[in-house]
Formats: C-alpha cells, structure tokens, sequence
C-alpha cells in the first residue's frame, strides 16, 4: 500500500513538471486568433493588448498556439512578449525561505518601461531592420508620438506602434517623457465611422431650383410668347439645375480595386458592394474587410484602432496620408 501511495505521488509531481507552460503578453492592439498555423485559415477570436496568455506549441517559426480565454488557437509569434514560466504550485514547502526576494511582477513591469518620443520629420520611413536598405514597411506622420523599445543601435531606434514595430533614423525623434504604466487601449470594431449629416447642400440646391424657376417663370411671362428665348431659357435653367444636383446632392461612389507601386502600408483597396472594402496590409502579410463612409471628397474607414483617410482625387485616383501615405490608382 505504501509503495502504491508513493508511486501515486511522484506521477502527480511528474504531471504538475509536465504541465509547466510558458506565459506571454500580447504587444498588438487586437491580436488575431486563427484556427490553425496559416495566414489564410479561420479567425476564430481575437486577444485584446497586454492581455496573457500560455504557450502550448512554439515549434512552428512563425505561429504559437495559445490557450486564451475562449479555447485554444494560432497565434502570430510576432506580436507575443515572454514574461515567465507558469507552473501549477507543487506540494507546499516545509522549510522557511532564506530570503525575501521582490515578486516577478515588480521586474517584469520595470523591463516593459517605454519611453515616448515624437517625430519630428514628415513622412518618416519605418524600416524592416535597422539598416538603411532594409525594406521600407511604413511611413510616420510629422508630430506623431510613438513609444521606443530599444535604443541600443547607435542610428536606428526600434519603435512601437499601433499596427506593430519596425526601425526609424534617430535624428528625427525627439523624447517626450517615459511610461511607467501600459494603459489598456478600448478596442474599436472595424466598422462604418459615425459622420455628421450636413445639410447645407441640400438647402443651397433648393434656393438655386427656385431662384432658377422664378426667372423661368418671368421670362415665360413677359417674353411675349416668344418661343426660341423661352427654350433657350429653359435649357440654360436645365443645365444649371443638373450641375448644381451633380455638385452638391449626388453622393460620390467608388467601386473596383485601387493599387499603389510606393512601399505604404496599405497596398491595395478593393471596394465592392454594400459600402464594404477589402485593404491588403503588407505589414501584416494580411487581408482584412472593413466598412467605409464617404463624407464629400473624403473616404474614411477603420482598422481596428487606425482611422483610415482617403481623398477622392478622381474616379481613378485615391490619394492616402500617413501610413497609407501614396497615390492609388484604379486597376
């Protein structure tokens, strides 16, 4: 019976050894979670930034397999942070630490310290790596603040932002001051911006119709019947009529695949039906749909937290600012 009760212990031990999973926090503002270990597999959740999660597979060279709140799925590895390694408590001690020692918290929160700085040069190119003929992954806007997470090269800075990391020339960041604390970030769905209707066109559009239909009305009156003058009246009322409709009541529409040939971010929109478009992140090395609104000349959509501003140069031509900086052009 004894030798039964030990063997029993020492599996028990075994197991709880075995069961010792890695824990990792997450960098990205909403972290995807597919089905399995392919970029075009099944989204099957997703994981909110800072939040921690157990790594249950990590021999694949790009994607972990988690444990989260809503099951187990793939993960990019790239947007993962090692903290520590999670064991579920063994058999209780029964001697007295030599030592108090700080909790693994206090360090981890000291390591993950970031430091802001805004940039100071408009159209500021984020690199692949710290070189300069690395790959070209995105643009910074001037005045943007972004968080720096390693300093240690002697020209680059590797930054932190909101769609991930990449490296930028340290001439043209400026500090700000350090975080001492993460602050969790509200997620925003990808979804149709919210725009103010305005009606000033539509009351402009009416008072020129009826300024317009007056002076048809007059000329109609006391033209002595005269029927060339009365055509050639109406059909000058016509046009103005139909180019003011035109200007400022008939909604602006696009339709159809826009491209860009500079290294942006965004590398290609795809507008199709029931104000949805599908954008092509290279950053990512993604797809993902969204919802979008046209608000006069402009187009505005979401990526997750990222307002998303296109101006409608032509019914060929879009032209995007920051990272979506560039000139696309119609397929």
């Amino acid at each position: 019976m004894t030798r039964i009760l030990f063997l029993l212990t020492a599996l028990f031990i075994f197991s709880n050894g075995l069961s010792a999973q890695d824990v990792y926090r997450v960098t990205a503002d909403k972290l995807r979670v597919r089905e399995t270990n392919d970029l075009k597999s099944k989204v099957i959740g997703s994981i909110l930034q800072n939040e921690k999660v157990s790594v249950l597979d990590a021999s694949n060279p790009k994607f972990y397999k988690v444990k989260f709140k809503n099951g187990q799925g793939w993960v990019s590895k790239d947007f993962l942070e090692k903290i520590s390694t999670a064991a579920k408590p063994t058999t209780p001690q029964t001697t007295a630490p030599s030592s108090a020692t700080p909790p693994p918290s206090a360090t981890t929160a000291d390591s993950t310290n970031d430091v802001i700085y805004r940039v100071t040069a408009d159209n500021l190119r984020v690199r692949e790596k710290a070189d300069p003929k690395s790959k070209v992954i995105g643009f910074l806007p001037e005045n943007e603040n972004v968080a720096v997470i390693d300093s240690t090269d002697a020209s680059y800075f590797k930054i932190k932002v909101t769609n991930g990391q990449g490296w930028v020339s340290k001439e043209f960041l400026t500090r700000i001051s350090p975080v001492k604390a993460v602050v969790k970030k509200s997620t925003v769905a990808v979804e149709i911006p919210k725009i103010d209707k305005d009606y000033s066109s539509i009351i402009f559009f009416v008072i020129v119709a009826l300024i317009m239909g007056t002076i048809l009305y007059f000329i109609f009156k006391y033209s002595n019947q005269n029927r060339f003058l009365i055509g050639i009246s109406a059909i000058v009322v016509l046009i103005v009529i139909y180019f003011c409709f035109v200007t400022f009541i008939q909604e602006r529409t696009v339709s159809g695949m826009y491209v860009s040939d500079s290294e942006t971010q965004y590398r290609s929109f795809d507008f199709g039906a029931n104000d949805s478009v599908t954008v092509k992140d290279i950053y990512t090395d993604s797809t993902f749909k969204s919802k979008y609104v046209i608000d006069g000349d402009m187009i505005k959509m979401y990526d997750q937290q990222n307002l998303i501003l296109l101006l409608i140069r032509d019914e060929n031509t879009l032209i995007g600012e920051g990272f979506t900086r560039g000139t696309f052009n119609k397929k």
